[in-house]
């Protein structure tokens, strides 16, 4: 991916925050990274509203469904990683 240098303003405590946690990707890497996750976030925000109006509101029943699921997948993939922990 082509990259381009910009200019940002960002807190003082925040860069010095930033810098005692960085490894090799700087600051730079570490700020790129953070915007690529709010990219992401404000898409897929996007997506849903884009759904919502299209299809209307999630119900409870819905959406407590759907928490359900995210905790059994969660739950699941807990149990791959132990398993493949233990087997190290």
């Amino acid at each position: 991916m082509a990259t381009r240098k910009i200019t940002i303003t960002v807190p003082e405590e925040l860069v010095e925050s930033i810098k005692q946690r960085v490894d090799a990707r700087g600051v730079s890497g570490y700020i790129a990274a953070a915007a690529a996750h709010q990219d992401a976030m404000d898409r897929l925000r996007e997506l849903a509203d884009r759904l919502e109006e299209e299809h209307g509101s999630l119900t409870d029943e819905e959406q407590q469904a759907a928490l359900e699921r995210i905790a059994a997948v969660d739950s699941w993939h807990d149990e791959q990683r132990s398993g493949s922990d233990e087997a190290a």
